[in-house]
């Protein structure tokens, strides 16, 4: 594969305006929504806008939380992510002059009341919703991985200044592996085309931290991926709230089961990732996965990373060219889905001229193109007919394009000659040469054998095909075909192939 080709299988996005709405309902933008309006009157605020205990109380109570003993800690977050996003703006009063330093610890410098962007939540485009929450998001990112404040809070009661290596806390890397931790997470919702299950917490841990090649887990990998895990069940409780993920916190009472060196406890039975015990209830070890607007806000992080990360509709506006260079490598849904939106925003006829004239080509991935224009002509429409028989006659389209004829039982279509069926079939094989998965290559075999089976002769008639791939299907027959007399005259056809492409 070029350098230039997708990295990142492509994923299937929610609506911009499903997402809006599962932005405005995720709790603590809710939460800081409300409270962005319901400072419409003013409410006095400390430095960097932090609200007072006075009216944090009554926040609390108009969030509804006041009989939650966690009320508070809510209403505060839920306080500071309508500062931090512009829900909520602070006019300084005249005491900004003065030092903060030199101000008792609940003086109010500043009164803080709806900002400009609360207005964008019911007013604003689906996008406005999405780039305030994804503001929003970065904040609580940056929670998430900031150190054990109570750890600080006694570094500064002892009268010792702050040190990060004493708090065990590096930034850099505990936001890598968070991003480490987020991207697998991506991966395994593009690979399975949606969130499907739910991943345990020992697993994700694992997945950035046992090596690919050991077979089993030292004690000290071990003991590392159960610390991971703790600090990963920290870090997803503080980003569920805002709709990142859906989380099931590792059980409470699992924490408190330690063994004598006070290291926690790994599921019983086995390496991390590995299939649990059968009665092993895996829910108590933390299940996580990513939401639509999880999935959403990971590949906007990506994309700003310079990372390629496609999404089915990103090919709609681009050439017919682009459509089947990267068609090859979506997954076979998300490749229907995404020229299914392409061939919308054409007419049937017009498509279908650019699709056939982009096919053409006797470079290397030109029996690809081929393929997922075959593809993709088979989603369109009878009215596209006349563009197909434009090309009949053409060495390189005209084979698909009698396959595309003859399935809607077009009239008057002549027999293709025996040069331009062998020429197809051996644009065809080229073209599936290239997949990986089993199933393909099972279904390679059963073609070849098929082949062989119903042309007697194949080979002698074969290699003579003048397409740049001959000699190479003609080995790979030679590996593929279940029958060794049948593989060795695959393989000595391809030597002649070879031969009379170099003379």
């Amino acid at each position: 594969m070029s350098a230039d080709r997708p990295t990142l299988p492509p994923v299937r996005l929610h609506s911009e305006a499903e997402l809006a709405r599962d932005a405005l309902s995720a709790p603590l933008m809710a939460r800081a929504a409300k409270l962005a309006r319901w400072a419409e009157r003013g409410v006095p605020v400390g430095v960097g806008g932090e609200i007072l205990q006075e009216s944090l109380e009554a926040a609390t109570e108009h969030l509804g939380l006041g009989a939650d003993e966690d009320g508070p800690g809510y209403a505060a977050e839920a306080w500071q992510l309508a500062v931090d996003t512009g829900l909520v703006e602070i006019e300084e009063t005249a005491d900004e002059a003065a030092d903060a330093d030199d101000l008792p610890d609940d003086a109010a410098v500043g009164t803080a009341r709806p900002g400009e962007e609360l207005s964008l939540l019911t007013s604003g485009s689906p996008q406005d919703i999405l780039d305030i929450w994804l503001g929003g998001m970065e904040t609580v990112l940056a929670d998430a991985v900031a150190p054990d404040l109570s750890d600080i809070a006694d570094q500064l009661a002892e009268g010792g200044e702050l040190d990060l290596d004493a708090i065990d806390w590096n930034p850099e890397e505990e936001a890598e592996m968070l991003d480490g931790i987020l991207g697998n997470l991506y991966l395994l919702t593009a690979v399975n085309d949606g969130p499907g299950q739910d991943v345990p917490l020992p697993a994700l841990a694992a997945s950035m931290i046992v090596p690919d090649d050991m077979e089993e887990p030292t004690d000290d990998i071990l003991e590392e991926v159960s610390e991971a895990m703790m600090r990963l069940d920290d870090q997803f409780r503080v980003l569920e709230p805002i709709g990142l993920v859906a989380y099931t916190p590792v059980d409470e009472a699992l924490i408190e089961e330690l063994d004598e060196d006070g290291e926690t406890v790994l599921p019983a039975g086995g390496t991390p990732g590995a299939e649990p015990p059968a009665d092993a209830d895996v829910s108590r070890y933390g299940l996580v996965r990513l939401t639509p607007l999880g999935l959403y806000a990971v590949r906007a992080r990506m994309l700003d990373a310079g990372v390629h990360a496609p999404a089915v509709g990103d090919l709609t506006d681009k050439g017919a060219d682009v459509l089947l260079d990267a068609l090859p490598e979506y997954p076979e849904t998300l490749a229907q889905a995404e020229s299914e939106q392409w061939l919308a925003a054409r007419t049937p006829a017009d498509a279908a001229r650019d699709l056939l004239a982009a096919a053409r080509g006797d470079d290397e991935r030109a029996p690809l193109r081929r393929l997922a224009a075959q593809q993709t002509l088979s989603l369109v429409s009878p009215d596209a007919e006349p563009a197909l028989r434009e090309v009949l006659d053409d060495r390189q389209l005209g084979g698909l394009a009698r396959v595309w004829l003859a399935e809607r039982a077009a009239a008057g279509i002549s027999e293709p000659s025996q040069e331009m069926i062998f020429w197809l079939t051996v644009d065809t094989i080229a073209a599936q040469l290239d997949s990986a998965t089993e199933d393909a290559a099972n279904e390679l075999r059963e073609l070849v054998r098929s082949l062989t089976d119903q042309h007697s002769g194949f080979f002698d008639t074969a290699w003579r095909v003048d397409h740049p791939a001959t000699a190479d299907v003609l080995e790979a027959m030679g590996r593929l075909h279940p029958d060794k007399k049948a593989a060795k005259e695959a393989r000595k056809a391809a030597f002649k192939a070879r031969s009379r492409k170099a003379d």
